[in-house]
This record gives structure tokens, C-alpha cells and sequence, in this order.
């Protein structure tokens, strides 16, 4: 969730742990209301809003400095299972794709999208989490699904065109083949 919303790996880690140590120190003000888990989600939803609205802040010289010059980066965690470095590869360009994809979508379809699909809520735990109707959130799931499959289909389509060639020998051969099959010679 907090991904889907500041739309970066290392600031959304920053929330998630900082979002968890706000809630551990909270654990007295949970009345039970709603799902552990949703509540949980609305204080890492705080943050990361929060997060937001310090960004928008101007950065002063000594902050945008200390910035440019930090070098952090987010160490992937290995896969459980070994895989070859081609499809490794492959695999990461087509998670690239989808999280830029993901990423474009409005923030109300975004949110939703990540909740019910990536976080597997239920629409009702979303609709707690949010504050919205459930038919609200079914409205945006499906808007979102079909936003982010034009997206897809924008980006990727030109490839797939070319995943089943139907020229050359191949064609030829099938040509030929239906030919004989009516019993018609070249």
C-alpha cells in the first residue's frame, strides 16, 4: 500500500517501518472496530500521505545536497527458488513494466487495485480502509483493471504482434499444406 502510493521502494519502506513502530506504540488505542490488519493499513496510509505532503514542502539546499549525494539503494531478497539469469532478467523487465503501469494510474484506482489485488483485501476491509462504498470500490477496481490493461496493452501490444510470426517458411509450409489438402498443386 505504501508503495502504491509514494510510487518509491525506499521511501515506501521508511513508511512501512515507521508506519509498524507508530503502531506498536499505539497498540492501546486499537478499539476493534475493524480488521487488526486494516487498521495497521490506515496508520501505514497516514504516513505515507503524510510523507507526501512533507515532499511537496521546498526542500532547503542542505536537504536536496544530502539527496543528491546518497547512494542508499534497496537490496533485492532472493528468490526461494534458484532461477537462470536470462529468465531472471525477463522477469524483472516485465515487473518494471507493470509497476510503471501501476504507478500511472489515477490514486483512487491505484489504491483500490493495490488492496484488493496485491494486498488481497476483501471489498469490504478495502472499503473500511479507504473510507469508501463497496460498490465504490468494485466501480474502481474494474476501471483500474481496465486502465491498467490499456496501459499494457499500449506498451507491450507492439511485442506481442510479433510472438507468433505467421511469414516465412512457417507460412509457406501451412500454404502448401492446405494446397495438397484441397488437392490443389502450386
Amino acid at each position: 500500500m505504501a508503495r502504491s502510493i509514494l510510487r518509491d521502494d525506499g521511501e515506501a519502506e521508511d513508511v512501512v517501518q515507521s508506519a509498524y513502530l507508530r503502531a506498536f506504540g499505539s497498540l492501546q488505542d486499537f478499539r476493534g472496530q475493524s480488521e487488526f490488519g486494516t487498521w495497521l493499513t490506515r496508520i501505514l496510509i497516514n504516513e505515507a500521505l503524510q510523507l507526501l505532503r512533507r515532499r511537496r514542502a521546498p526542500l532547503q539546499w542542505d536537504e536536496a545536497a544530502a539527496q543528491a549525494h546518497s547512494d542508499g539503494r534497496i537490496i533485492p531478497f532472493p528468490t526461494a527458488t534458484p532461477i537462470d539469469p536470462e529468465r531472471g532478467m525477463a522477469q524483472r523487465q516485465i515487473q518494471a513494466v507493470l509497476e510503471r503501469a501501476i504507478d500511472d494510474l489515477p490514486d483512487g484506482f491505484r489504491t483500490v487495485l493495490v488492496a484488493r489485488v496485491v494486498e488481497e483485501m476483501s471489498v469490504e476491509e478495502t472499503a473500511d480502509l479507504l473510507g469508501l462504498k463497496p460498490e465504490t470500490v468494485k466501480t474502481r477496481l474494474h476501471r483500474a483493471r481496465r486502465l491498467l490493461r490499456k496501459s499494457l496493452e499500449r506498451q507491450v501490444g507492439p511485442v506481442l504482434l510479433d510472438a507468433f510470426p505467421f511469414d516465412g517458411r512457417r507460412c509457406e509450409r501451412m500454404t502448401v499444406a492446405v494446397l495438397q489438402g484441397l488437392g490443389i498443386s502450386e
